[in-house]
């Protein structure tokens, strides 16, 4: 099969397309003939050297595709059958083995090509607002990079469940996505102070649940942000890993911090994630409540392309790469 292959650490330039061996499928692992491969930062960090994959996955990038089944491998599934996963590793290529409960039907309502921008997101958003902070209808919630497939997703699942999102991102057409979807408080972080724009919008109260892409430099700034009994889900690390935490504020606020990661969390976690979303999240998908925001697609042989065009920031939504 044709898959991207990571040579050296570097910019895209590092990637390239090789004919490799097939993927061969282990006890309870399907095999998945791909269809289209979304792009994520993990995948962007692995490429520069600074996110390794997990001890026994791939080392080829790519955690989430959507496709047909192959070879069903004993699972319930049939050959054929068009399905979406959670992958630890190896979803840029033609195929694709995955432990059976990472796979799941493949969502009513969206393409295949589509439906591959779904999984890591949804996983992601679902498991941090409501499994991990317990969001609920009515609690405010602050999303920070709200155009980008994963704040897209926390806006749509956050309206649907009945809380009230506000969002940041650093210019006027990227918060016009969030407005398209509802949102009311759109703070421009590069003009405004994220922390007076949400206290003045929640009347002082501020948010119940924070989920935070950028890490250390905002760390004091989202304590300050938070609502009595509030809950901060820090999931990215753009801004650093290392700050200081003002533990009075923390107590004061009766609040929580936690900080959480998808990839290396063992099969039956991702499993039962995986399931929550079939269960929870793709009704949503189906009623149009909740829908895949693709950015672009670019075909596989033009990875590095991809690549190029997600580094420079200007891109919104998911980045696929569809199978030749």
């Amino acid at each position: 099969m044709y898959a991207v292959v990571i040579e050296g650490a570097g910019g895209p330039d590092v990637l390239s397309v090789q004919e490799v061996p097939d993927p061969l499928p282990q006890q309870g692992e399907v095999l998945i003939d791909v269809v289209a491969a979304g792009l994520n930062r993990a995948d962007v960090q692995q490429r520069r050297g600074l996110y390794p994959p997990p001890p026994g996955a791939s080392p080829l990038p790519g955690l989430e595709v959507s496709g047909r089944i192959a070879d069903a491998g004993g699972s319930a599934f049939r050959a054929g059958d068009p399905v979406v996963a959670l992958l630890a590793g190896g979803g840029y290529a033609e195929r694709v083995a995955v432990p059976a409960g990472q796979v799941v039907p493949a969502p009513d309502g969206v393409s295949l090509v589509q439906a591959a921008g779904l999984p890591e997101t949804a996983a992601t958003v679902w498991s941090n607002l409501v499994l991990q902070a317990g969001l609920t209808a009515g609690d405010h919630v602050l999303i920070h990079g709200a155009s980008g497939g994963i704040g897209v997703m926390a806006v749509q699942v956050s309206l649907a469940l009945g809380a009230v999102p506000h969002v940041t991102a650093g210019s006027a057409a990227k918060l016009e996505i969030a407005r398209s979807l509802g949102v009311r408080t759109l703070i421009d972080y590069r003009e405004q102070d994220f922390v007076e724009e949400l206290r003045s919008a929640t009347g002082g109260r501020g948010a119940d649940v924070i989920l935070d892409v950028v890490g250390a430099s905002y760390l004091a700034r989202n304590i300050e942000s938070l609502a009595t009994g509030g809950r901060l889900v820090v999931i990215g690390l753009q801004g650093g890993a290392t700050a200081e935490l003002d533990l009075g504020m923390l107590m004061g606020r009766r609040a929580s911090v936690a900080g959480t990661t998808l990839r290396a969390r063992p099969v039956a976690e991702k499993s039962a994630i995986m399931e929550a979303v079939r269960e929870n999240v793709w009704p949503l998908v189906a009623n149009g409540a909740v829908k895949p925001f693709v950015g672009r697609t670019f075909p596989l042989a033009e990875v590095a392309a991809a690549h190029t065009y997600f580094d420079s920031g200007e891109h919104t939504g998911k980045v696929l790469l569809v199978m030749d």
